[in-house]
């Protein structure tokens, strides 16, 4: 049995009860095969696949917290520390109902390598609980919040582990951390990333994942003799990576016309209305039935709560998808409605999203597809570059930082692009992700002894 197999096999075994984690190992290990051969001997006898895919540390705590009618709530709270060869642990905290320790152990392993990709000196981590901020008061939101970093602020550090936003952690959740990490710690430092200009946060990183998406695809796109001018793009979810990268595709001359969120999704034949989805979901956090209401051009259409958010979009004819909401939302027979449909280019928003059946049958048809370790990295990134203002008690302008972001994106899709073509897998940006995400890493790992 092989090295690659042999660990496989030992991660099925220990973590039996964990099926987005096991994906995820499975994904990156298969596609490393050809790096792993060609090293087999010293990587086996440093048990580097063992090490990268088996945690630092796995945190797993109680977050008591006192709701609006004086009644006592208790979540669970997550932070795996995965790999810090190459800089701090860095990763956003997902505050949702579906959150467990297997969810946050996925992140965790991909956030390892989309962090080698961007470049710059940060590990990888996530964290979160399945605390759900929906129909919650601020007052409750902030309760949850101090209890939750109580416990959390004993691990973490700017030079330690610097956690982010991530689904349901917005700027106000952020504010929240960051206000009790200084209370309990009585230190200022850069912590926490995504936090309010006023008080250390970053110019662009609100948009930079969605940007960044837009980027690395603008790109590719180029690379291959094509542009984004007057091409059709289907966009799921309507969060914050969704409406930045709506934003930028039409920008640069595409045309979105769906989003989603879990209760529904939009087709908009004249363009997603982006003001509009704004004020609907930024400002009034209400549903997409909002949206329709005041779109005439809108079709809205409801999906059931057993439905994966995003569902209907691939239905719609596109030149491009960008799948911005979660994670195994594009399954196989998505994959092949886009495929029938012409769609030339997948590139991921979310983490994840694209289940690997789905993946295959994408490559396999001469689609474009580059996963979210890859794609999705501008907002990690300019998180590290907020980190640099922080440290050097700097803060730049937006057009400062959005150009570093895109020169950051530019250079991750030429780096998968020599990477896949290293190993004689042109065009394969997932298995190219994966090695050039790798070799940093492990190469780091090697230098710095048994830790």
């Amino acid at each position: 049995m092989s090295y690659v197999d042999e660990v496989l096999e030992l991660v099925k075994k220990k973590n039996a009860s964990e099926p987005e984690f096991i994906q995820a190992v499975t994904e990156v290990l298969n596609s490393l095969r050809p790096v792993v051969e060609a090293n087999e001997e010293l990587y086996r006898k440093n048990a580097i696949l063992e090490r990268i895919t088996e945690p630092d540390r796995q945190l797993m705590f109680r977050v008591p917290w006192v709701d609006d009618n004086g009644q006592v709530q208790v979540n669970r709270g997550f932070r795996v520390q995965f790999n810090n060869a190459i800089g701090p642990y860095k990763g956003g905290l997902r505050l949702h109902p579906s959150v467990n320790l297997g969810i946050i152990k996925f992140l965790g392993f991909e956030q390892i390598f989309k962090n080698s990709l961007t470049s710059l000196p940060i590990g990888g981590g996530k964290g979160g609980s399945d605390f759900d901020p929906k129909g919650k008061s601020d007052r409750e939101i902030m309760a949850f919040c101090q209890s939750f970093m109580t416990e959390l602020s004993k691990y973490i550090g700017a030079d330690v582990d610097v956690p982010a936003g991530d689904i349901g952690t917005g700027a106000r959740e952020i504010g929240f951390m960051f206000g009790q990490y200084k209370r309990i710690r009585g230190t200022f430092e850069g912590v926490l990333t995504g936090k309010g200009l006023t008080y250390g946060g970053s110019l662009a990183r609100t948009e930079a994942t969605g940007y960044g998406l837009l980027y690395l695809t603008e790109e590719l796109m180029k690379c291959h003799g094509e542009s984004m001018e007057g091409k059709t793009v289907v966009v799921s979810g309507a969060g914050n990576v969704a409406i930045y990268a709506t934003q930028k595709a039409q920008q640069m001359g595409a045309k979105v016309v769906t989003c989603s969120d879990s209760t529904g999704w939009i087709y908009d034949p004249e363009g997603i209305d982006v003001a509009l989805l704004k004020e609907v979901k930024e400002v009034k956090r209400a549903r997409l039935t909002e949206y329709a209401a005041a779109r005439p051009s809108a079709e809205y259409h409801e999906v059931s709560a057993a439905d994966r958010s995003g569902s209907g979009v691939w239905q719609i004819k596109c030149d491009i998808a960008l799948p911005c909401a979660t994670q195994n939302e594009l399954l196989i027979e998505d994959a092949k409605q886009l495929v029938a449909n012409g769609c030339k280019c997948v590139c991921e928003g979310a983490n994840m999203p694209t289940t690997i059946d789905a993946t295959e049958y994408l490559q396999q048809n001469g689609v474009w597809f580059v996963g979210g370790k890859a794609a999705n990295a501008g907002g990690v990134a300019t998180s590290a570059l907020e980190m640099s203002q922080n440290s050097e008690r700097l803060s730049w302008s937006f057009e400062e930082v959005d150009a570093k972001l895109k020169n950051i994106m530019v250079n991750i899709y030429h780096n998968i692009d020599d990477a896949a073509k290293r190993y004689g897998m042109e065009g394969n940006y997932v298995a190219g992700a994966n090695i050039a995400g790798f070799e940093k890493v492990v190469n780091a790992m090697l230098a710095q002894g048994v830790c």
